[in-house]
């Protein structure tokens, strides 16, 4: 989509690519004292992309408040309704989407508010509120601290701003099962297929009750049924191919965007579109966290549960959540035919503490205990490096295929699981990562079983973007 629009602005020139700059607003991406690292490159030198995608209930313009009423809620400041993270993995194979409910009890991490100086101290509340704290980058801030996964970029748009591109991509198909009517969202549809625009596309976003169960869960399912026609829509081109329309998308979709300073010019989303337009609608999977109720306030907050770890676990380790990851691919060029690592005192191994996160600080000489756990192991070339690093989960990379024999033995020798085995070209030895999964003890400790471990889980409510006959249930209550 912003592929498209920049490609509108681009054919008019360099003024009228000026005034697209002109219309972004920018902010800074997190604003928490401290920040996972970002992601480390892949054999190939690919690294994956994790966007935070935002929707502000602002009612600061006229236009806000004509749209999303409540207009006494004209001078507060706004919420993060929607959040989903989009992670695309590093050799744009494929995409997984992740919905978090803004209902969703968490610890948001202190936050400086970069424009004013105020220090929002950490707090438990629900996620929405985080945008509240400063701006978008302390929802980035209470992301990280949530996942563990490291967060590049964010995009946010508000209520006129969805309306504006559902009008300039000429509407979106979507379904209900029956009739149905939400006077708190205002959406009206009856049973079937229909193409929704502007005001009525808003409302489609914003409906809870007349979805499902009516709560904020099947509001994400919503909003991923939306997002997955819009795909098809824009990847099909149909909506497109009108010199006047890709104008008015553009100048809709930069105008509509709050953005991190990294994404703050027309030509890096133009970069970021045709990356993104690289990736097949059957590898886009939208998933919504798994849930439980919050036992401090029932019926009204959720928190995550086991399975909210394993999907974020398979996000932060790359592996698509629908189910099509490579399994038991072997290197290929390996100097060692029989693929038989050197003598444990011949493995030149490096060791960094990656124990601190946005929640917690590095724990001292975690490095250098690790290091000398393999050394007692005849590893004797096994060194601490004082780099600071900042990880969820630990890992051994290695930089050639000739290697990874020795990377496999390093990580049998310490307990750590054969999937935290990888190949990087960020690393020039057999390279542990002690993450904040391993804060203590002389053993990588042993996780619970989650079930199947090559796609999300059931209660992830997984969508594939391919899937156009997807129809959105309407709670019974709210039909006619």
């Amino acid at each position: 989509m912003v592929s498209a629009a920049v490609l509108a602005g681009a054919g008019a020139g360099y003024v009228y690519y000026e005034h697209l700059n002109g219309n972004l607003d920018k902010d800074r991406l997190n604003l928490g004292d401290n920040r996972l690292d970002r992601a480390e490159a892949n054999e190939f030198g690919q690294t994956p992309l994790n966007i935070l995608l935002l929707g502000s209930d602002s009612r600061a313009s006229k236009e806000n408040q004509e749209l999303g009423g409540a207009k006494k809620d004209a001078g507060r400041k706004p919420l993060a309704d929607v959040q989903m993270l989009l992670h695309v993995s590093p050799d744009r194979s494929n995409a997984s989407v992740v919905s978090i409910p803004r209902d969703t009890r968490v610890k948001i991490p202190k936050c400086t508010d970069p424009d004013d100086g105020t220090v929002y101290p950490e707090t438990d509340d629900t996620i929405n509120s985080s945008l509240q704290h400063g701006g978008p980058g302390c929802t980035v801030a209470a992301w990280e601290e949530l996942t563990g996964i490291p967060v590049d970029h964010f995009m946010m748009i508000d209520f006129a701003g969805v309306v504006s591109m559902a009008d300039a991509v000429g509407g979106v198909p979507v379904c209900v099962d029956a009739n149905v009517e939400d006077s708190d969202s205002g959406l009206k549809l009856t049973e079937g297929d229909h193409t929704i625009r502007g005001e009525q596309a808003l409302q489609w976003l914003r409906t809870r009750h007349g979805f499902e169960d009516g709560s904020d869960i099947g509001r994400t399912h919503g909003q991923h049924m939306y997002l997955n026609a819009m795909i098809r829509q824009l990847k099909s081109g149909t909506k497109l191919t009108d010199p006047g329309r890709l104008t008015s998308l553009a100048e809709a979709a930069t105008k509509a965007l709050t953005v991190d300073d990294g994404l703050g010019s027309v030509k890096k989303l133009y970069d970021l579109g045709e990356q993104l337009q690289k990736i097949p609608t059957d590898r886009i999977t939208m998933t919504t966290m798994p849930w439980q109720q919050d036992p401090q306030n029932p019926g009204a907050h959720v928190i995550p549960t086991a399975d909210a770890e394993k999907l974020f676990s398979m996000i932060r380790s790359d592996t698509p959540l629908d189910g099509r990851g490579k399994k038991g691919k072997k290197e290929k060029g390996s100097a060692r035919p029989e693929d038989a690592p050197a003598a444990r005192d011949g493995i030149a191994v490096t060791v960094l503490n990656g124990t601190g996160t946005v929640a917690q600080a590095p724990v001292p000489g975690r490095a250098a205990a690790v290091a000398g756990l393999l050394t007692a192991d005849g590893f004797t070339q096994a060194a601490a490096d004082a780099v600071p690093k900042s990880q969820a989960d630990t890992t051994v990379s290695y930089p050639s295929a000739d290697l990874e024999a020795d990377a496999k033995l390093v990580a049998e020798a310490l307990g750590v699981p054969g999937s935290a085995v990888r190949k990087s070209s960020a690393v020039q030895s057999v390279t542990v990562v002690v993450g904040a999964d391993w804060r203590e003890g002389r053993t990588y400790p042993e996780k619970p079983a989650a079930g199947q471990d090559d796609k999300a889980p059931d209660s992830a409510s997984a969508l594939n973007a391919a899937d156009d006959g997807a129809c959105m249930k309407v709670n019974p209550r709210y039909s006619w």
